[in-house]
């Protein structure tokens, strides 16, 4: 392209189709929380997402492929995925708030201590702790006992560890031109990613088979699920995103100096392994 050009795609359909497929869904998961129905036009509307996603992403490929984006185009993309991940690490942060704010917090206030301890009056014989195996309400029923990091916790830990360092060796080999040393790393980074997602499918089967930590297991349970439960579902989409991205160098994509799309799943990876290694410190251990 000449310089001082900044291609944009001429009317495209793709943002109001997005829009139109995220309210559908978003509407059936509102109608599936409020009213316990609703499950086909969320199935509907999540279905839709993901076929516009892919043709949408598709079309971006194929103008890469095409030559028709400059570097103004480039640091754009860069920019953009720059926020995502920043937008992502602000949705973990809440969680990750509200399980700090329940154990710094609300947890002595209902014991007693700090300036709201007169909460304590509503459960005069709870004593706070963490893992919270007693809740105060006797009508909730906490886990039965918790898993101990130093099994299958720690064993993910490592595979997502090792997950990073295939990763980064898949990504030096590309912007060196060894497209051979790509492809056999990042299919050793695909195949750790699925042995983290069938360890956590194990271990949540073991959490509700025979520890009693389900998501009505108290406050434990609940934010158990909810961060490991997000954190999983972005380890199955950051494993799909790699999974494309082996079939791009499989096909020739790619060069030593344009990669931004291989490049951006490495970004998206290194933050899912990252946000792992807080939830196994702050989870498991602590």
């Amino acid at each position: 392209m000449s310089g001082g050009t900044y291609y944009v795609p001429a009317t495209s359909k793709w943002p109001i189709l997005a829009s139109v497929s995220l309210g559908v869904m978003m509407t059936g998961m509102g109608m599936v929380l409020v009213h316990d129905r609703g499950t086909p036009v969320m199935a509907v509307g999540i279905l839709a997402v993901l076929v516009v996603m892919a043709l949408w992403f598709r079309d971006v490929v194929l103008e890469s492929r095409q030559g028709l984006y400059d570097a103004q185009m480039d640091r754009s993309f860069r920019q953009g995925m720059a926020w995502f991940i920043f937008s992502e690490v602000m949705f973990f942060a809440a969680f990750f708030g509200a399980l700090f704010y329940i154990r710094t917090f609300a947890l002595p206030w209902l014991d007693g201590e700090g300036a709201k301890g007169v909460a304590a009056l509503l459960w005069p014989d709870f004593t706070a702790s963490w893992p919270l195996m007693s809740p105060p309400d006797s009508a909730v029923a906490g886990p039965a006992q918790t898993f101990s990091p130093w099994q299958l916790p720690l064993v993910n830990t490592l595979i997502l560890v090792a997950s990073s360092i295939t990763l980064t060796v898949a990504h030096e080999g590309l912007k060196e031109g060894h497209r051979d040393t790509t492809r056999n790393w990042l299919f050793a980074t695909l195949l750790l990613a699925v042995t983290f997602i069938v360890i956590q499918g194990v271990e949540y089967y073991e959490a509700y088979t025979y520890y009693g930590i389900t998501l009505e297991a108290g406050i434990y349970g609940a934010t158990f699920f909810l961060l490991t439960g997000f954190h999983g579902a972005h380890v199955i989409i950051g494993a799909t995103i790699l999974a494309v991205m082996l079939v791009r160098v499989l096909r020739g994509h790619f060069s030593s100096d344009n990669h931004f799309g291989f490049e951006a799943a490495c970004w998206y990876w290194h933050f899912v392994d990252v946000v792992w290694i807080g939830l196994f410190l702050f989870v498991y251990v602590f």
